[in-house]
């Protein structure tokens, strides 16, 4: 067998349905303690031939958190002990199914409607339900989990195994991989906003990434799978430029990326743009990355730090700053690519890349649009976001 397919083949054996059990090595805080932010650097076991490629996602299949589970269990008349059939028509406890098959995390629409069809009668359901009451559905779904809709309709729910018909599976968790495997072999890393806040009385979590915040120490057991994410990928051409907006884990695909192309040796320029709250206790990864600047691996290093002055300013601001050398690496040939918020922050980067555009190009927002257009069909533009 050649390398290459004994390599697919082990890449190929572990999936989302049959997960490669992973010990975690490293769980470290990159934030300091002060940071409004909890970020974290996560780097799990990987077994001799499982490979993967910077772009690359890793999947994680988290669990509820026991509180949580037992809240939802309160709510319910039910025990726990209960045999139901899992999606694969395997029989389990109903507490094993609401802590590993479940989602009963952030509330969805999908929900509401599963149980009003249950309870069919019930008035207050009656005006969450259906099409026509999307809006006010959606307002009390936010900010809400499970536990809120058995909590406010109490005994909608009369057999366990009903709540296979309410609730969606508990899906797998993808992040961006943080790491190259030229010079990490046998292990993944990844960058992880823990996600915890407060709402309708209850302190709520991220369902992985609370996980990996508050139940993963160094030497707990996760399952994992690793996830090939063929339009996010260096340069075919590593001779050609690359321009990276990564602001806060969107750091994350960038620093497999310079790791990458530092251990190939590879010729290209490199240009990243992060950005977080306050440089002190937000710059994940700052060390490495003013290593490489110093190096030069790094070409141009530019940071915005939005707390740090009275105007807030974010990777957009030092796009537009930087217009000009930035049009000028995009005639180079260079790659563009984003990483991060999709809300806003990618609408915001392509508003400030086409400005930069027609500025270049002396041209309307028209010949920008073109130009855009010419470079995503060259897959120069490249967006990974969440």
């Amino acid at each position: 067998m050649s390398e290459t397919t004994e390599q697919s083949s082990h890449v190929s054996k572990y999936t989302r349905n049959n997960p490669y059990v992973s010990t975690v090595t490293v769980n470290e805080l990159l934030t300091a303690p002060e940071s409004e932010k909890e970020t974290r650097h996560i780097e799990l076991s990987l077994e001799p031939g499982m490979t993967y490629t910077p772009g690359d996602a890793v999947g994680i299949l988290p669990e509820n958190r026991r509180q949580a589970v037992d809240e939802v269990l309160a709510a319910l008349p039910f025990t726990g002990d209960e045999r139901v059939l899992d999606h694969y028509k395997v029989e389990i406890g109903l507490e094993e199914a609401l802590r590993t098959r479940l989602h009963i995390g952030k509330l969805t629409r999908s929900s509401i409607n599963q149980l009003a069809k249950l309870a069919p009668d019930h008035a207050g359901l009656k005006e969450l339900a259906g099409p026509e009451n999307k809006e006010k559905a959606e307002d009390y779904c936010w900010g809400r989990e499970f536990v809120d809709l058995m909590t406010d309709f109490p005994g909608t729910i009369a057999e366990p195994q009903q709540l296979f018909q309410v609730l969606a599976r508990l899906t797998p968790r993808m992040y961006s991989i943080a790491s190259s495997q030229a010079v990490h072999t046998d292990n993944v890393q990844t960058t992880v906003r823990v996600v915890r806040y407060d709402s309708h009385g209850r302190s709520r979590q991220g369902v992985a990434s609370g996980q990996l915040g508050d139940r993963s120490p160094v030497g707990t057991q996760l399952p994992i799978f690793l996830h090939s994410n063929q339009n996010f990928r260096l340069p075919e051409d590593n001779s050609l430029p690359a321009i990276m907006i990564g602001p806060g884990t969107g750091i994350a695909p960038f620093r497999a990326f310079l790791e990458e192309r530092q251990a190939a040796g590879h010729p290209g320029k490199n240009w990243l743009f992060f950005g977080e709250q306050r440089a002190k206790s937000d710059f994940l990864y700052r060390e490495q990355l003013e290593q490489m600047h110093k190096g030069g691996v790094l070409t141009n290093l530019h940071t915005a730090f939005s707390r740090d002055q009275a105007a807030k300013v974010y990777v957009q601001d030092r796009m537009r700053e930087n217009a000009d050398e930035l049009f000028a690496w995009l005639e180079e040939g260079a790659y563009f690519y984003v990483c991060g918020d999709a809300s806003r922050m990618a609408k915001d980067v392509e508003t400030a890349l086409l400005e930069a555009i027609a500025k270049g190009l002396q041209g309307t927002p028209e010949q920008a649009n073109e130009y855009l257009a010419a470079m995503k069909k060259q897959k120069r533009y490249q967006r990974d976001v969440y």
